[in-house]
């Protein structure tokens, strides 16, 4: 028997296709079986397979082409965004969460992470950092992060792949000025680096306010030195943190199966 699962993909953090995160969307009911299947077959860094549940609440799986996650970030904009404009309940395996969708983008409430102060050397060989203002573990929604803040330039980081963690991102932070920050995500499992990371982005904006005193909102670049620029909203500000972005339409399509 063929079934047809219509689909579309979107670039979130973007105001124009072919830049920022792509995200593939399956519209129609898929099979469970199948998700991580088509996820391998998209090989984005992510795909989601949204179910609404009522006029403004979604239920989500979100896989990478190698593992399912609980959470993550721009897969909940682009999914909020895909759907429709207006304000989402979107409930993942790891977090429920609020999403206000409009023809523009979205922006997403995220819970309040968890902090670990751990030695910054090991992290900082394994993605070439000569220095390091700390290093911590960030934890929420299900998503771990480990973030190092530096004050070195980002541009000749070169990351040892193949010892990258699967299970957590490696995300390096520096203050460009007192409502910027550049960052770059790696991040094991196949995918390398990260072009934007709204997961990590509310514990970053935390950290950053913290340490290099930036203010509460705060712009996050992403994903430039891969040719895939990210501009990423942050209100940074425990218990109301708030994350977004543009999203822009790039294609769609119908899976045949």
């Amino acid at each position: 028997m063929t079934i047809d699962l219509r689909y579309r993909i979107v670039d979130v953090f973007s105001e124009r296709p072919l830049a920022g995160n792509p995200l593939c969307v399956v519209l129609d009911p898929c099979p469970e079986p199948v998700m991580a299947a088509l996820a391998r077959e998209v090989n984005l860094s992510e795909t989601t397979f949204p179910v609404v549940t009522a006029e403004d609440a979604y239920d989500v799986r979100i896989f990478t082409p190698a593992v399912e996650l609980p959470f993550a970030g721009h897969p909940s904009l682009g999914t909020a965004w895909t759907l429709g404009a207006g304000r989402w309940s979107q409930t993942s395996p790891g977090a429920t969460v609020t999403i206000d969708a409009d023809a523009d983008g979205a922006v997403m409430g995220q819970p309040d992470p968890t902090f670990d102060e751990v030695d910054p050397v090991p992290a900082m060989r394994l993605v070439g950092l000569e220095t390091a203002v700390g290093a911590w573990f960030a934890a929420a929604g299900g998503m771990k992060h480990l973030v190092l803040l530096t004050e070195s330039p980002l541009g000749g980081l070169v990351p040892e792949v193949s010892r990258l963690p699967a299970d957590r991102t490696t995300a390096v932070a520096s203050r460009v000025d007192d409502h910027t920050l550049q960052v770059r995500v790696f991040v094991g499992g196949g995918i390398g680096e990260d072009p934007g990371t709204g997961s990590a982005a509310g514990p970053i904006g935390l950290l950053a306010r913290k340490l290099f005193g930036t203010d509460a909102d705060v712009t996050i670049r992403q994903g430039f030195e891969m040719g895939r620029p990210c501009v990423i909203e942050v209100h940074a500000v425990e218990g109301e943190i708030k994350v977004g972005g543009r999203v822009s339409e790039c294609a769609e399509g119908v899976f045949r199966l």
